[in-house]
């Protein structure tokens, strides 16, 4: 994308009201566009990063790394707090290090951060809610991968986490006419087919979107896109509200017969 695209495409949508903006160290740019476009406007959005890797000069997964990590974000965000940062999809026993957890209570207590998170999936989300050690996940939530909405969420809510919900649209996997073979969508293709999902009216975009945005313990959804139309489109669609009853249970009974056994996409 171009700078003024994407400057663009950020400014509409906290014009739009959505009030969650979220990236990460590995997402090319994004951490620095944020910074050059949407600094200016810091207080109308919630700011969401990841980290734990690639900061020169460190190895992945030390205090050092996050603690540089959290001080390179603020500079190229070009603000003076995170309200969230995420451990990103590090494994169980990195995740459980006291070393680790101790540099996120540091930038916490020092202000730079205001909750310390975890993006992941399986044993080590649930570990992660249950530590006492996080105040918001990030996890899988569609109607291909529902291990959290069924494991971890309904806890994650009881003891008063945020969840951010990420690939709410599967990765757009229905839009394939044939398997994905080797692509990022490729195990939801393989899911929506044993599903075998009937929207109704509905197009799949719609019933993907509104199924995770109005899944139990979802505070929010994250949909990435480069295309100012389908922005504004999945805004529209959000503000359809929750998928009627009949629908919901449709979705649960398929994914009661078929989708046991399948864990969360990190």
């Amino acid at each position: 994308m171009s700078e003024d695209a994407a400057g663009t495409l950020l400014n509409r949508a906290v014009d739009l009201g959505l009030t969650l903006i979220d990236t990460a160290r590995g997402y090319g740019l994004s951490e620095e566009r944020i910074g050059r476009h949407l600094s200016w406007r810091r207080g109308d959005f919630v700011l969401s990063s990841k980290g734990g890797y690639d900061i020169e000069g460190t190895q992945d997964w030390t205090p050092q790394n996050i603690r540089l990590g959290i001080e390179r974000a603020l500079r190229v965000m070009r603000t003076d707090y995170l309200d969230v940062f995420h451990l990103h999809s590090c494994p169980l026993d990195v995740l459980q290090r006291d070393d680790l957890l101790g540099a996120l209570d540091e930038a916490r207590q020092a202000g730079q951060i205001r909750v310390a998170a975890y993006s992941g999936e399986n044993e080590a989300l649930d570990w992660a809610v249950h530590s006492g050690r996080f105040g918001s996940v990030q996890t899988s939530v569609n109607i291909a991968d529902q291990w959290s909405l069924h494991h971890v969420l309904p806890d994650a809510a009881r003891l008063g986490l945020g969840v951010i919900g990420k690939r709410p649209v599967a990765n757009m996997a229905w839009t394939y006419p044939t398997r994905p073979a080797g692509e990022y969508a490729e195990t939801y293709w393989e899911r929506l087919h044993a599903l075998n999902l009937q929207p109704g009216d509905l197009d799949f975009s719609e019933l993907a979107l509104r199924f995770s945005a109005y899944a139990p313990g979802v505070s929010s959804i994250i949909v990435g896109t480069g295309r100012l139309e389908n922005l504004e489109r999945n805004a529209a669609l959000v503000q359809q509200g929750p998928l009627p009853a009949e629908t919901l249970a449709a979705i649960e009974a398929a994914w009661a017969h078929h989708g046991q056994q399948w864990g969360g996409e990190v």
